[in-house]
């Protein structure tokens, strides 16, 4: 067993006319990943070679996509997880649906608000949309990993319990709730196997496949990344603890679809259409010509 490393979800804080403002590890993940993300896509557009004809859209324009990202990652991963895991509880406390700084963000939800409001903005601009999801598509990996650095750093999303060396034990309740267990128990820290998996695996896939011209084929790298994503998050939910709410005596694993040994969690339920989808992608842009080379 590892004890929990002590490391504090605030960086820092301020204390100001009565007022305290901290800034979390969680946020800095967030604004890291959102930046880091950002000048990825820039680089990408400057390189017009990489597309085959040409980038999809100017390199100074990518900074007002960003604001539009920001909106979709908000509003989406917060509607998500308000209807994706607890509808019941904010349909009776909606005042407290905008309460981001109580936690509850969804990935699902966030992936979904940032493909609406992309959209929007392609149509506004006259914008590929499968070629500017190419380009989110291979930035998305870094912020995704950061943020799962941050769940662990926040002791939150732990695993089911372990025996393996490398279990964890977490802070609070993680250590207390394990059945059949007396005194404290190790769980599996499933947020370093996805940041692992989401993060650096899948970041590590995609800058190969840029490199190779995957770029030139629309859609190939936006499908190479949901497919990702989707199985990443699959296999991680074998070991990763399900939300409170989904948990009964009769189904200790939480499962939402299916029997309680053999069923699906949530996560995995929202991430099977995610593998369906990428993989209908990744078929589409190999069954067509890659993007002609722009003449010298």
């Amino acid at each position: 067993m590892i004890p929990f490393p002590q490391i504090s979800p605030e960086i820092f804080t301020i204390h100001l006319f009565g007022l305290s403002l901290s800034l979390r590890w969680y946020a800095l993940a967030y604004l890291v990943g959102l930046l880091v993300g950002w000048r990825i896509i820039v680089g990408l557009m400057r390189r017009p070679a990489l597309w085959g004809d040409r980038a999809p859209m100017p390199p100074e324009k990518v900074e007002e996509l960003l604001t539009w990202v920001v909106l979709g990652v908000v509003l989406g991963g917060r509607l998500g997880f308000v209807l994706f895991y607890e509808p019941g509880y904010y349909l009776a406390n909606p005042g407290q649906i905008l309460q981001l700084w109580n936690g509850g963000m969804s990935f699902h939800g966030g992936f979904l608000g940032v493909v609406l409001v992309s959209w929007v903005y392609c149509q506004r601009h006259g914008i590929p949309p499968l070629r500017l999801a190419d380009a989110m598509g291979v930035a998305a990996p870094i912020g995704l990993g950061l943020g799962r650095l941050a769940n662990f750093i926040n002791a939150e999303l732990w695993g089911r319990p372990t025996d393996l060396p490398w279990g964890v034990i977490f802070p609070g309740d993680a250590a207390q709730a394990c059945p059949g267990v007396t005194g404290l128990c190790a769980r599996h820290p499933s947020q370093l196997y996805e940041a692992a998996l989401e993060g650096i695996l899948l970041a590590v896939v995609l800058f190969a496949l840029v490199r190779r011209g995957g770029l030139r084929r629309p859609g190939l790298a936006l499908g190479v990344f949901v497919m990702g994503y989707g199985l990443s998050r699959f296999v991680v939910e074998f070991f990763r603890q399900a939300d409170a709410q989904f948990i009964t005596p009769d189904n200790p694993l939480g499962h939402v679809v299916g029997g309680a040994v053999w069923g699906l969690s949530m996560g995995q339920l929202l991430s099977l259409p995610m593998v369906l989808v990428g993989l209908a992608f990744v078929i589409r842009a190999q069954s067509r010509p890659p993007v002609a080379r722009a003449a010298a």
